[in-house]
């Protein structure tokens, strides 16, 4: 069943303001695109958002769904920048939607509710997806081979609440690889804190979340929407991470005094198995854009 929505509230409901000292100042909580060596987070954000609604075919007149909304900054970017006639957000984060809902940004509604089973009679002109999919799975169904089946019944979703001639700019972390499993006292040294830190940010900071793999997703696309492009962006989420542990290192101080040692201690901890992961192959993140079949 993946992450219900308790989970997606341990996940990202410890404090607007937590979350607020170390990310941008629109609060992406995803990948970033960098286009040059010293580009600033809060750019290389907005290059994320671009390249995405470009890929949504995003612009006036238009009706765009964000699913899996975070706290409004692309349903916000759609509405202000790109001009889209109506921007809906969906999280199953009851803090993100009323921190959403609370701006009243002119054209935008968020919705508080598990994707896969909210009903709309609504038909959008595009969609765009940040990041949502791996609360979509989790690691034993995937065991028992239902990853692509999932996914497969997501992106058919996607299909049913589009027109026809929809595009879709779609963009998740991916599960790239992982080591060649021997018994646990066999594995090197840094192989076995590798993967107690993986397993600790999947138990304790996105439970029942899981990346999926490329391949699944190229399965699961077909046969609702077409690949128009694909690009990965491994080392560009490893320097997001690795921005968002310095930002975060900076507030160490606020942090321990206003939320405690144990979230500073296990965010510090995430973020850094995120920065090592991207550095090592075992993530990656993957950018497309679909044009929806039929």
């Amino acid at each position: 069943m993946g992450s219900s929505q308790a989970d997606v509230e341990v996940s990202y409901d410890v404090s607007n303001e937590f979350f607020r000292l170390w990310l941008d100042e629109r609060m992406n909580y995803t990948c970033a695109v960098f286009e040059s060596p010293d580009q600033s987070l809060e750019a290389a954000q907005l290059n994320k958002l671009r390249i995405l609604s470009d890929y949504a075919k995003a612009g006036p007149g238009k009706s765009v769904l964000d699913i899996g909304c975070g706290w409004g900054a692309c349903v916000e970017y759609l509405a202000t920048t790109r001009k889209v006639q109506r921007a809906v957000g969906i999280t199953l984060s009851r803090a993100m939607a009323a921190e959403v809902n609370q701006r009243n940004i002119p054209g935008v509604e968020c919705v508080a509710a598990d994707f896969m089973q909210w009903e709309t009679e609504e038909k959008f002109d595009g969609l765009v997806s940040i990041c949502m999919i791996d609360h979509l799975c989790s690691l034993d169904e995937a065991r028992q081979g239902k990853a692509v089946d999932i996914y497969r019944r997501y992106f058919e979703k996607c299909w049913r609440i589009t027109k026809p001639g929809s595009s879709f700019g779609f963009q998740a972390i991916l599960r790239n690889r992982t080591p060649k499993m021997r018994p646990w006292g066999a594995l090197p040294a840094d192989t076995r804190k590798d993967l107690e830190d993986f397993s600790f940010s999947s138990k304790e900071i996105f439970p029942n979340g899981l990346n999926p793999r490329l391949e699944e997703l190229i399965q699961a696309i077909n046969p609702f929407w077409e690949v128009k492009t694909l690009h990965t962006r491994r080392t560009h989420y490893q320097r997001t991470t690795a921005e968002w542990l310095r930002r975060l290192r900076l507030n160490e101080t606020t942090i321990r005094a206003k939320w405690g040692d144990k979230v500073f201690d296990d965010y510090d901890r995430y973020l850094s198995t995120c920065v090592r992961a991207f550095d090592i192959h075992y993530s990656s993140l993957v950018q497309m854009e679909l044009e929806r079949i039929g």
